[in-house]
């Protein structure tokens, strides 16, 4: 089982056997509860139900404790809160334009994007193969979409609220949601040229959105507050101490820049650049598996992260408020917010590239532009979750989804857009195609060459970099559509 798998049990755990005083402290397993209180309190509630399956999962000092009943319990868990995504999921579909639906139920634009989201490869292998509940917290995230989308702003806002609470890497997104809300809610009315007009600002909205946050993070924070452990779960919540990037990079601007310095190491070696004495072990040998240290390239700290994180979403933002185009800006911004701060962030893992897939499959079938954008982005993004599933018995399983899912990706949009140009240029589908050598080359050819002992981080190494050259080209060329958009076509689209 995944590590996840453990992770999870032991929140159960703790949740059910210690006082509220000590969910922050308590650090027997290394995996210690670093998730918002929401989130221990959605493990408190199961715990009281898993009790009647296998009480011994519950106790604490039973690490990687995994029977039969406890399996069952939480793989079955996690179906179960999946029936927050399919409402959501229902929810979006009823916002979708279907002024291109087709004749037949499956070229319509409601059921493609149904199918994209219900299926979708990557939320699939990640919760119900892997193991987390990413799930019910999307389906959070969609639902506040819709109603976003719906203009019922008060329940959005609530519900975004409540999701930072359970999970607070949707955090990345949080200033779509603030400038749209401040510009559409807070803001009633604008010019006749579509600037805003500052008169129309009411102090009501601002107040009511600001008391549902309030509201929301008091029920929240307000017990650690009392209890003065406010400090301690902040630390949990955002360990700066784990390094630049994760075990595994993921596949953004870090993996590139982590790559390059391993390269220079390289070189300066060979031509005695380099005093090998003084290289850390770690950035040669152990690869991805320790925390990195640059040897060439100057030391990423995490305020140099902050900083390219803030100035990559500056533009989005810039966008949403200068340039408003309704729903569709809207998310334009939540998928550049996300992608921005996966590419930049600090201790990124490879999941959170779901955080932008999701949202961008709303936008994928409303227009050719948008539909290759998210053509590159999931494959790559989906394929950089391979390294998840690193069993031989998992091998055909992944391959074998992903490869149904891609093809009725591309299928599906590709007669959605029919009368459109191809929605990939060459370079792009070649660069999609040379996946498959890669992973030929990675799960087959490589375990059986030399170079498995000394060298066992290439297949990660060879993933991670070529997948982030993938979505970072979908990132810019994402932006490029942002940013270069004629207004009057923008006014056309809301």
């Amino acid at each position: 089982h995944s590590t996840d798998f453990e992770v999870h049990r032991n929140w159960l755990a703790i949740t059910h056997n210690l006082p509220l005083s000590q969910w922050y402290y308590e650090a027997t397993s290394e995996w210690t509860l670093d998730y918002p209180p929401f989130f221990a309190w959605f493990e408190y509630a199961l715990s009281h139900i898993a009790k009647y399956f296998d009480p011994q999962m519950l106790v604490i000092q039973n690490l990687n404790y995994s029977s039969h009943a406890t399996i069952f319990f939480q793989r079955f868990s996690v179906i179960f809160t999946d029936i927050l995504f399919i409402y959501a999921v229902r929810e979006c579909c009823r916002c979708v334009n279907g002024k291109r639906a087709g004749k037949d139920i499956m070229e319509k634009p409601t059921f493609i994007l149904a199918a994209l989201l219900l299926w979708n490869f990557g939320l699939l292998i990640v919760d119900h193969i892997h193991f987390q509940y990413n799930g019910f917290l999307f389906g959070l995230m969609l639902l506040s979409i819709a109603r976003l989308c719906q203009k019922r702003y008060l329940e959005g806002a609530a519900l975004f609220a409540v999701l930072l609470h359970f999970k607070h890497i949707y955090v990345y997104v949080a200033p779509a949601y603030g400038i749209y809300l401040l510009r559409s809610y807070c803001f009633t009315a604008n010019n006749t040229d579509g600037s805003l007009k500052w008169r129309s600002f009411s102090f009501l909205h601002v107040t009511l959105l600001g008391l549902i946050v309030c509201l929301v993070s008091a029920l929240s924070l307000g017990p650690f507050i009392v209890l003065g452990q406010l400090p301690q779960v902040i630390s949990r919540l955002f360990p700066f101490k784990r390094g630049l990037c994760h075990a595994y990079w993921a596949p953004n601007f870090w993996a590139l820049y982590n790559a390059m310095d391993k390269a220079l190491t390289i070189v300066g070696l060979k031509y005695n650049f380099l005093d090998p004495t003084k290289i850390p072990k770690a950035s040669m040998t152990g690869g991805l598996v320790q925390e990195f240290q640059h040897t060439v390239l100057p030391s990423v700290t995490p305020l140099a992260t902050l900083i390219c994180t803030l100035v990559s979403i500056l533009p989005s933002v810039f966008c949403l408020w200068f340039k408003p185009q309704g729903p569709r800006g809207f998310l334009q911004c939540v998928v550049l917010c996300a992608l921005s701060t996966f590419m930049f962030g600090w201790h990124v893992h490879e999941k959170a590239i779901l955080l932008a897939i999701l949202p961008l499959s709303l936008l994928s079938v409303q227009r050719p532009k948008d539909a290759g954008i998210y053509l590159i982005l999931t494959t790559t993004g989906h394929f950089s979750l391979f390294p998840l599933l690193f069993t031989l018995p998992e091998l055909p399983i992944k391959i074998l989804l992903m490869l149904l899912f891609t093809v009725y990706s591309f299928s599906s949009l590709k007669s959605l857009f029919r009368r459109e140009k191809s929605l990939l240029n060459w370079l792009e589908t070649i660069y999609l195609f040379q996946l498959v050598p890669l992973e030929i080359f990675c799960e087959i050819i490589f375990p059986l060459t030399p170079w498995k002992l000394t060298l066992p981080f290439v297949p990660l190494l060879l993933t991670s970099v070529y997948c982030a050259l993938g979505i970072t080209y979908a990132w810019l060329k994402l932006y490029v559509s942002v940013l270069t958009e004629p207004i009057s076509v923008r006014h056309k689209a809301e």
